[in-house]
């Protein structure tokens, strides 16, 4: 009896797939060179996830080459650069994603107080500005500030009598000039998705509460903040399972190959470049897939704290 109504029920959901392929058929065809980029450029290089665990070489190709297992991420473990690279990758990405929530919510707040259509316009232009601006171009903005010889940071620092710097020869300033770099290029931009996300707030919230006699400040701190709370998860939880990712433009437009500084603020990206060139393919194949790995564990885990902090919401 009960197998005889699962295949009833069976057969009724096939027949309701076929009619709905049917009756949207031409939905799912407009689908189909979608479907087929993401197959191709998406799941089939997952077989290249072999060459982590071999010795790979060209001739044998990437199933024939020799199978090693882990020896290509105990090398980078025991390596001093492996732990390096993941702690440069980690401290620029954690201090990135906090003050990329902080600047660009005080942004879009300072905007949607503004009243005057024509200076919002224009405020919120300059500020969207930095987004389209290369890492390479940023680079050069960077060397003119901080060049030892013409760089206005010593030249400020003259003024207040203060020896010159040597920037470009002295790593422990450089983490802290990447993150706010990244920061100044991408507060603009996701301030708009904030500013978005206020203008569909109950204005009758704010009515209510000038009403009841809140001040500005107070409707900020009490309304705005806490609406914009699962916004601020989502695009948080979309940055923690990138956090294991350094932006390799970033690193290369600011920085290049500098030899002093380029072991201070290298990253993951940067390293797996340099290492296909010397380690190989595998050892590279490694690295990124411990990437993945980690960002997909990060991200669950990110996702089940964001689901009790707010009530039960979270990305997934």
């Amino acid at each position: 009896m009960i197998a005889s109504s699962e295949a009833a029920e069976t057969k009724k959901n096939r027949q309701g797939a076929l009619h709905e392929l049917k009756k949207h058929r031409m939905l799912y065809l407009m689908c189909v060179p979608g479907l087929v980029v993401l197959i191709m450029f998406s799941y089939v290089p997952f077989a290249g996830i072999w060459m982590a665990f071999t010795d790979f070489n060209v001739v044998d190709g990437i199933f024939g080459s020799k199978f090693v297992g882990l020896d290509n991420f105990k090398y980078f473990f025991s390596s001093s650069m492996g732990w390096r690279v993941t702690y440069n990758t980690l401290v620029i990405n954690f201090f990135g994603i906090i003050l990329g929530i902080i600047f660009p919510i005080t942004i879009a707040i300072l905007l949607n107080e503004i009243r005057g259509k024509a200076f919002k316009k224009l405020t919120q232009s300059m500020m969207f500005f930095p987004y389209f601006i290369s890492w390479v171009v940023v680079g050069a903005i960077i060397y003119g500030i901080f060049s030892t010889d013409v760089g206005v940071a010593n030249g400020i620092l003259a003024w207040f009598g203060i020896e010159p710097i040597r920037w470009y020869s002295e790593p422990k300033y450089w983490k802290e000039i990447i993150i706010l770099a990244n920061v100044w290029k991408w507060s603009g931009y996701n301030s708009i998705i904030y500013l978005a996300a206020m203008s569909n707030f109950d204005s009758s919230l704010y009515e209510a509460a000038k009403v009841d006699g809140a001040n500005r400040l107070q409707q900020i701190m009490r309304l705005t903040v806490p609406m914009l709370k699962p916004t601020v998860i989502v695009l948080t939880l979309l940055s923690v399972g990138r956090i294991f990712y350094g932006d390799f433009g970033m690193i290369y437009g600011i920085v290049g190959n500098n030899p002093v500084l380029i072991d201070e603020v290298t990253v993951i990206d940067t390293y797996v470049y340099q290492s296909m060139r010397t380690l190989g393919f595998s050892y590279s194949t490694a690295i990124g897939l411990f990437q993945s790995v980690m960002g997909l564990i990060l991200i669950t885990m990110a996702n089940g704290v964001a689901k009790k902090v707010n009530d039960g919401e979270g990305l997934f």
